[in-house]
C-alpha cells in the first residue's frame, strides 16, 4: 500500500473539515445535495462526452494504484536480467527458452522469447519499443481523464454557485427561501474546488508518475535485453541498468 497517498488524502479532508469546524461552523453545513449532484453529475457528464469510453474505463481500473500501485522493483530486475545474461553466456540464447516460459512479466516474457529466437537486436529494439510507447499512451491517456475531470469540476462549482444566487434573487420576498439558495451556491463552490484540488487534480498527476516510472522499468529491461541480445559481459550490464536506479 502507498501510505503516502492515504495520508496525504485524510490529511486534506482533516485540514477541511478541521478549519470549518475552528473557525465555528458545523459538518453539516459542508453537506448538501443538489450542490452535489450539480458539481459531481456535471463533471462526469462532461468527462464522458469527451473520453471514449475503453479510455474511460482504463481510467477507472487505474484508480487502485492510488494506494496499491503496480510494484516496480528496479533493483531486483537488474538482478533478473544479469541472471539471463548468465544463462546466455553458459547455455546460448536457448536457454533462455524456459526463463520466457515461466516468465509472469508479459512484456518481459516477449523480449526473452525475441532473444531465444534469435532476432536480430535492432528489430527487438523495434518491437519492444512499440510495446513500451503503446503502454505508456495508453495509461497517460487515462491518467489525464482526471485531470479533465479536475478542470471541469471548479467551473461546475461557479455553474452551481450562480444557480443558487438565481433561486435566492427569485425569492428575496420570502426570507424563508434564501438559506437554501445561499448554501447551495457557497457549498457548490468548496465542492467543486475542493474535488478538483484534493482528488482530481492529485490523482491525475499520481498516476501519471506511476505510468512514467513502468516505462522507466521496461526501458530498463529493453536496453539489458538488447544487452544480451548483442553479447555484452553481465558485469557491464549490470553496472549499465545500475543507472536506471532510484
Amino acid at each position: 500500500m502507498d501510505v503516502l497517498s492515504l495520508i496525504g488524502l485524510i490529511l486534506a479532508f482533516v485540514a477541511i473539515v478541521g478549519g470549518n469546524f475552528l473557525e465555528g461552523g458545523s459538518v453539516l453545513a459542508l453537506m448538501n445535495g443538489p450542490a452535489a449532484l450539480i458539481v459531481l453529475g456535471g463533471t462526469l457528464g462532461a468527462t464522458l462526452l469527451q473520453v471514449p469510453m475503453q479510455v474511460f474505463k482504463r481510467a477507472l481500473t487505474m484508480v487502485g494504484w492510488i494506494l496499491f500501485p503496480p510494484k516496480i522493483d528496479f533493483v531486483g530486475g537488474t538482478q533478473r536480467v544479469v541472471g539471463w545474461s548468465l544463462t546466455a553466456r553458459k547455455e546460448g540464447l536457448l536457454g533462455l527458452e524456459p526463463l520466457a516460459d515461466a516468465e509472469s512479466d508479459p512484456y518481459a516474457r516477449k523480449g526473452l522469447q525475441l532473444l531465444a529466437d534469435g532476432t536480430e537486436p535492432e528489430a527487438i529494439r523495434s518491437i519492444l519499443e512499440v510495446d513500451m510507447y503503446t503502454q505508456e499512451d495508453r495509461d497517460i491517456e487515462a491518467a489525464k481523464v482526471y485531470e479533465s475531470m479536475g478542470g471541469y469540476a471548479p467551473t461546475l462549482g461557479i455553474i452551481g454557485a450562480v444557480m443558487g444566487l438565481i433561486h435566492v434573487m427569485a425569492n428575496l420576498a420570502d426570507p424563508s427561501e434564501l438559506g437554501g439558495g445561499i448554501a447551495v451556491a457557497f457549498v457548490a463552490t468548496i465542492y467543486g474546488i475542493a474535488v478538483a484540488n484534493l482528488i482530481l487534480l492529485p490523482v491525475g498527476n499520481k498516476l501519471k508518475s506511476v505510468a512514467l516510472r513502468r516505462s522507466r522499468y521496461r526501458e530498463m529491461l529493453l536496453e539489458g535485453i538488447l544487452s544480451i541480445a548483442e553479447g555484452e559481459n553481465p558485469r557491464a550490464i549490470e553496472l549499465k541498468l545500475q543507472g536506471f536506479m532510484e
